[in-house]
């Protein structure tokens, strides 16, 4: 999910070239004060031109406490919008009057109802400990992302000093992604803040974030798209054995069996169904290549 400050139209032009599943068109840290109503002139011009494209577009707006909420998604809520980005997602009330607001704009413009979906950011330590309310706040509610930067800086610490092994952020992935695994939803790791040219930086932590259960990443920089990608597309590998495990699994029970034996390994149930959701994942990821052209 690639970040795009709604003020530059460059920028969001060049974004419609990438290979990013989904555009986040920012009205919050990355437009000055200044340039708020630009970029929400710039971003409802840009929404329908995503859409064309098969691009999934948020937006993301300011935060609750700015007062600014509202102006953001009288102009971002229209037909071809996915859904809106919720910056210090801290309780489950936050979500309940976002999806107040957004209720009253679709039902306003005569869009489908429920049709704007919710991404609530995690950036602060609130928001980590009541992860599941707000996984749980609404039906609007796709996934659960989290954001690193502003999380340390909640616990007093500098992002730009943390350990390569990133211990200090380890239990709240770990929280958003089995608050997201619980509510049936996605959890979004948080953008990569290291420089722009450390690929195998941004490759580390997004393995690690894909060992961790996220199913996707945050990106801020458009060379960022294709290294997270790859990390977490299953390899062909993975995907050969995964339909292994299901034919094996498959003939078992029709002779009657609850387990069966895969090249020396037991394959029961549990592992059967891991089997099928990943091949499910790469169906979906097909799909969406096959959308973008």
């Amino acid at each position: 999910m690639l970040f795009v400050p709604g003020n530059n139209w460059r920028m969001i032009e060049r974004a419609k070239k990438e290979n990013e599943d989904a555009v986040i068109l920012d009205i919050e840290d990355a437009v000055p004060i200044g340039e708020k109503e630009t970029a929400r002139w710039f971003i409802k011009d840009a929404i329908p031109m995503f859409s064309a494209a098969s691009i999934d577009t948020f937006v993301r707006v300011n935060s609750p406490a700015t007062g600014l909420i509202s102006d953001d998604l009288h102009f971002a809520v229209q037909q071809d919008l996915t859904g809106i980005v919720l910056p210090k997602s801290e309780s489950r009330a936050d979500i309940v009057r976002l999806d107040r607001i957004i209720r009253k704009e679709e039902r306003i413009k005569r869009i489908k109802p429920r049709s704007v979906a919710i991404l609530p950011l995690i950036e602060t330590a609130r928001g980590v400990l009541n992860a599941q309310d707000i996984a749980e706040a609404s039906k609007r509610v796709v996934a659960l992302a989290f954001g690193a930067a502003d999380y340390m800086r909640d616990l007093g610490r500098s992002y730009i000093a943390m350990s390569e092994t990133e211990t200090e952020i380890l239990y709240a992935r770990s929280r958003l992604a089995l608050a997201s695994r619980v509510a049936g939803i996605p959890a979004v790791d948080t953008p990569f803040f290291g420089l722009t040219i450390d690929e195998k930086g941004l490759v580390r932590q997004a393995m690690l974030a894909a060992q961790l259960g996220f199913k996707g990443k945050l990106v801020i920089h458009p060379g960022h798209v294709d290294p997270v990608n790859q990390v977490f597309t299953p390899s062909k590998e993975d995907v050969e054995q995964s339909k292994k495990i299901m034919e094996a699994y498959e003939e078992a029970a029709k002779r009657g069996l609850g387990a069966a034996s895969l090249e020396g390994r037991m394959i029961d149930y549990a592992t059967y169904e891991m089997a099928k959701e990943q091949l499910l994942f790469v169906e979906a990821i097909e799909n969406r290549r096959k959308n973008r052209g």
